[in-house]
């Protein structure tokens, strides 16, 4: 099969979509299919690759300077006569495909794709579905995230962030509408974008795992030499936090809790690891709540070093409130670590409260910081909860992905062809 992928985000960026897009490409290409991705270029000009058996097409971009581009380590903010300067923009700012119309209409109808599988609602899946419509070409959509992952990001938009969000929905939901098949990745995250009302809606949705290599995570004893390379003791209990350091992701709520347990567990550690716009904020308060020598940030970390770090936690923590599924939660239970996490978003399927962890309110830094101090203190609740994570990791197998997203571009086109 031809099957061209579109997305406004890529590897080696480190966000959900991008981690997941490269896992789908590279998948369905080890399965014998042709592979096409088109995503924005981080050169600014266009440009081709192959890269695991997959062609990737770099469309020419410009800079979003207000954001910054998860490659690169973000700066610390300057200072003028002692005071740190907002960062109104990026060195490393966020690219965005200018011209994606005539780009990707040239080189789609060179490789004229069997279906066309969008991931995200930029210029790129805007361009994909213009391209599907004019050319009758079986459209699959994937819906990734929530209103709030864009407008959490804006202080600026506080003021009108509830009717930012519901414009934005109804933007996310039209792609879906549009498509010959849509998904997301859990039956949460459905319900919340989706309207109940399915009169209007036509287009079957369906709840498909993100999915993750499980032979790659899964769990062991980590390598001494990568605890050596990050400086982590492993004779510690330690609370672990992977993902995006941005302002939606309530890091501030685990560092609170954190700092609460670790009154009553004194040798317990935390690592942070990830990058993003919000890291400076978090070192002050680690700094304010005398945390220094307890918790870690680790900056971006990849693969295959990631997992030896994800195996040195003893509990992995969130407190995100806008997950539509969340890779690092399916991570962390692959290698066996206790989850948890707040009842919000659509975490509740990976995070099941006192099966494999706890699932606390949202904002709830007590409730956090007793669900740590429980896990912290009793290697035999661990254990059960490390048990029942392996179990609902199991279900997420990319194999199984890889395959129901094969049987789902046919339909796609059985749909479009009737």
């Amino acid at each position: 099969m031809k099957i061209a992928i579109t997305s406004d985000t890529y590897y080696p960026m480190t966000n959900g979509v991008a981690v997941f897009t490269h896992n789908l490409a590279k998948g369905l290409a080890a399965r014998g299919n042709e592979v096409l991705v088109l995503v924005p270029s981080f050169r600014k000009k266009k440009y081709t690759r192959t890269q695991d058996g997959v062609k990737v097409w770099y469309l020419t971009s410009k800079r979003f300077p207000f954001y910054p581009d998860q490659i690169h380590e973000i700066p610390e903010r300057k200072k003028v006569l002692g005071v740190r300067l907002p960062r109104l923009g990026y060195r490393n700012g966020l690219w965005t495909a200018v011209n994606p119309w005539f780009e990707m209409e040239k080189i789609l109808a060179e490789f004229q794709p069997d279906v066309i599988h969008l991931q995200t609602v930029g210029t790129t899946g805007v361009a994909a579905v213009h391209y599907a419509r004019k050319f009758d070409v079986p459209l699959v959509s994937t819906g990734h995230s929530y209103p709030d992952n864009y407008t959490g990001q804006f202080k600026l938009l506080k003021p009108v962030k509830r009717p930012a969000d519901a414009v934005l929905k109804a933007y996310m939901t039209s792609f879906m509408k549009k498509s010959s098949y849509a998904t997301m990745p859990t039956e949460l995250a459905i319900a919340d974008l989706v309207p109940k009302n399915r009169k209007r809606f036509k287009v079957p949705v369906e709840a498909l795992s993100n999915g993750i290599d499980l032979s790659e995570f899964k769990p062991g004893e980590p390598n001494k030499e990568i605890c050596k390379k990050y400086k982590i003791n492993t004779d510690k209990p330690r609370v672990l936090y992977v993902g995006r350091v941005d302002p939606e992701k309530s890091i501030s709520k685990v560092i609170e809790a954190f700092s609460q347990a670790a009154t009553k567990v004194p040798e317990a550690e935390m690592l942070i690891v990830g990058d993003g716009i919000d890291k400076a904020n978090l070192e002050k308060l680690v700094k304010e709540k005398g945390l220094q020598d307890k918790v870690k940030f680790l900056g971006k970390v990849m693969l295959p070093d990631l997992v030896d770090v994800y195996r040195t936690g003893t509990l992995f923590a969130t407190a995100s409130e806008t997950e539509t599924q969340g890779i690092v939660l399916i991570e962390a239970a692959a290698v066996s670590l206790p989850l948890i996490a707040v009842d919000a978003g659509a975490v509740g399927e990976l995070c099941q409260n006192k099966k494999n962890g706890f699932l606390c309110e949202p904002g709830d830094v007590q409730g956090i910081a007793n669900a740590m101090v429980k896990i912290l203190i009793d290697s035999k609740l661990q254990k059960e909860f490390s048990k029942h994570s392996l179990e609902i990791a199991k279900k997420h197998d990319i194999n199984h992905t890889l395959a129901r997203f094969e049987e789902i571009y046919k339909k796609a086109i059985e749909l479009k062809n009737s």
